[in-house]
C-alpha cells in the first residue's frame, strides 16, 4: 500500500517546534523538494532531498528533534516503497524512539510510524512482528481520531490484509466490516478506492460458503471498476472472471457463461490471442459447457487453450497437463454417448483453473 506522498504531507505539518525561521524554512525547502521530486517518479532525487532535510534537521536541531524523526520517517517510506527494507528498518525504530519521547506513546505521529514499520514487515512476510505494530497503532488512533477517521480505516484495512495473507479470516471479517463504512461515508458508495477491500470481503464470504453474501460485493467491485476503468480493461475482466467463477462454485453455469464470455473478448483484444490469461478462460468457458453436456462448444475450447499452454508452458508442465486432461475427459464423454445423444454417465474428473493464472 503506498501513501507516502500522504504520509510526507502530513508530516510536515506537525512536530515543529520553537526554531529559527531561517533554519525551519531550510528543512522544509528540502522536505517540499522531496514530495515534488517523488511525486514526479525520480525516486533517487527523491531521497536525495530527504537526505539533505535530515542532515540539516540532525545539525540544526539535535538527533532527537521531532523534525529529524519526520527526515527519518519520510526516508524509510522511500525506501520500504522501493523495497530497500534493510535501509529502512532502522530508521523507522529510531523515528518511532524520538517521537515517543517527545510527544508521548499515544501520539498521532507514533502511530503513523509504527504503522509504516508493520507495512514494512508485512511486505518480508514478517507477519508475526507487523502483527503487534498494527494492532498498537489501531489503539493510538482510536484513541486520538474519531471513529470514522481515515487513519483509522487506514490501519483497519492493512491488518485486515494481513490476516488475509494468513487465512485468518474471521479476524480479517470483523476488520473489512468496520473498515467498509467509514471509507463509504468518506469517499462515496461508488469510489475505486472501495474495491479492494469489498473484494476481500466477498472472498472472505466465498471461502466460508456465504455465497449469497459474497455475489452483491463482487458485482459492486465489478461496477465500481467498469465505471473507473472502462468495460474493456484487463483488469474488469478479472473481476468478470471471479464473479463467474463465484457463480461455477454454484452450479449456476447460466450466469457463469456469459462472463466468462465478455472476461475472454477483452483478455483477447489486451493481451492478444495466445497469452495465457486467454488460455485460462477458454480452459474455464469449456469447462462450464463440458460440464452442461455442450460438448461440442467445449471441445475447440479446450484445444485453443491446450495450444496456447504447450506453447508457452512446455508440453510437461502441470496446466497444460490439465487442460490435456480435460480435453481427454471430453473425449470420453464423447464417445459415451448413447444413440440419442446423450450421455451415459457423467465423467468422474475434471479440473478447473481457479481464477487467472499467475494472479492472486
Amino acid at each position: 500500500m503506498k501513501t507516502l506522498s500522504t504520509a510526507f504531507f502530513l508530516a510536515l505539518v506537525l512536530g515543529i517546534t520553537q526554531i529559527a525561521y531561517a533554519q525551519q524554512t531550510k528543512w522544509r525547502t528540502f522536505s517540499e523538494e522531496a514530495i515534488s521530486l517523488y511525486k514526479k517518479g525520480e525516486y533517487d532525487k527523491a531521497v536525495a532531498a530527504v537526505k539533505k532535510s535530515l542532515a540539516v534537521a540532525e545539525k540544526e536541531y539535535g538527533p532527537d528533534h521531532p523534525d529529524t524523526a519526520t527526515s527519518l520517517n519520510n526516508l524509510a517510506e522511500l525506501y520500504r516503497d522501493h523495497k530497500k527494507f534493510a535501509q529502512a528498518e532502522p530508521l523507522y525504530k529510531r523515528a518511532a524512539a524520538i517521537r515517543e519521547k517527545h510527544f508521548g506513546p499515544n501520539h498521532s505521529l507514533v502511530a503513523r510510524t509504527l504503522n509504516g514499520q508493520a507495512e514494512l514487515y508485512r511486505a518480508q512476510d514478517r507477519f508475526g512482528d507487523a502483527e503487534p505494530l498494527y494492532k498498537r497503532a489501531l489503539a493510538i488512533r482510536e484513541k486520538s481520531h474519531r471513529p470514522d477517521h481515515p487513519d483509522i480505516a487506514q490501519t483497519l484495512n492493512n491488518l485486515a490484509e494481513l490476516y488475509c495473507v494468513q487465512e485468518q479470516y474471521t479476524s480479517a471479517k470483523t476488520l473489512y466490516e468496520r473498515l467498509l463504512p467509514i471509507r463509504e461515508k468518506a469517499l462515496g458508495s461508488d469510489h475505486p478506492g472501495l474495491a479492494a477491500a469489498l473484494h476481500n470481503l466477498a472472498l472472505i464470504h466465498q471461502n466460508e460458503g456465504r455465497y449469497a453474501q459474497a455475489e452483491p460485493l463482487y458485482k459492486r467491485v465489478l461496477a465500481i471498476r467498469e465505471k473507473a476503468l472502462g468495460l474493456n480493461n484487463p483488469g474488469v475482466a478479472q473481476d468478470l472472471s471471479i464473479l463467474a467463477e463465484l457463480y461455477r462454485t454454484q452450479g449456476r453455469y447460466p450466469l457463469a457463461q456469459p462472463l466468462y464470455e465478455r472476461s475472454l473478448a477483452i483478455f483477447e483484444k489486451t493481451a492478444g490471442k495466445h497469452h495465457l490469461d486467454v488460455a485460462t478462460i477458454l480452459n474455464n468457458l469449456a469447462f462450464i459447457h463440458h460440464k452442461q453436456g455442450q460438448y461440442a462448444q467445449a471441445e475447440p475450447l479446450y484445444k485453443r487453450a491446450l495450444a496456447i499452454c504447450e506453447k508457452s508452458l512446455g508440453m510437461d508442465h502441470p496446466t497444460s497437463r490439465i487442460t490435456r486432461d480435460n480435453l481427454a475427459g471430453l473425449r470420453v464423454a464423447m464417445d459415451r454417448l448413447n444413440p440419442d445423444g446423450e450421455p451415459e454417465r457423467q465423467v468422474a474428473r475434471f479440473q478447473w483453473f481457479s481464477n487467472i493464472m499467475g494472479r492472486p
